[in-house]
């Protein structure tokens, strides 16, 4: 198979010969394999693993995205992506650069939230007129 791991800026991650993916879903986990048949999936934020003869296994921390499997391709749409070959390692990169915030997009979720609140209001005055 071949898997394209996409980021909103750039291309993450581009292999072939991957003879294995696992990846999680709202439902739960699930295997590809070369033949499985075509799908689509939500992906929430966790770990995505593939296999290939020249890496070995690969586990890679995604933030939430989509997964789409057609012939014998795999491309996977994420917001962010950090990869490795050690659980106990990407754990910790994971909490720091998922889990925390910076405070520009902090920021910007008060000010959209702020406008969101506003918006309904006039909305809502326009209802009543």
């Amino acid at each position: 198979m071949n898997l394209k791991i996409l980021l909103p800026s750039h291309i993450y991650a581009e292999k072939s010969a991957v003879m294995r993916i696992v990846a999680e879903t709202h439902d739960g986990s699930f295997g590809i394999l070369p033949r499985r048949l075509d799908c689509v999936a939500a992906l929430p934020p966790g770990i995505l693993t593939y296999e290939s003869e020249s890496e070995g296994e690969v586990f890679v921390a995604v933030d939430e995205g989509v997964l789409v499997k057609t012939g014998a391709d795999v491309l996977v749409s994420v917001r962010r992506a950090i990869g490795g070959r050690d659980l106990g390692n990407l754990r910790d990169l994971v909490e720091q650069e998922f889990l925390t915030l910076d405070e520009n997009e902090q920021s910007v979720r008060s000010v959209m939230a702020k406008m969101e609140t506003g918006f309904l209001r006039r909305m809502a005055t326009l209802g009543h007129e």
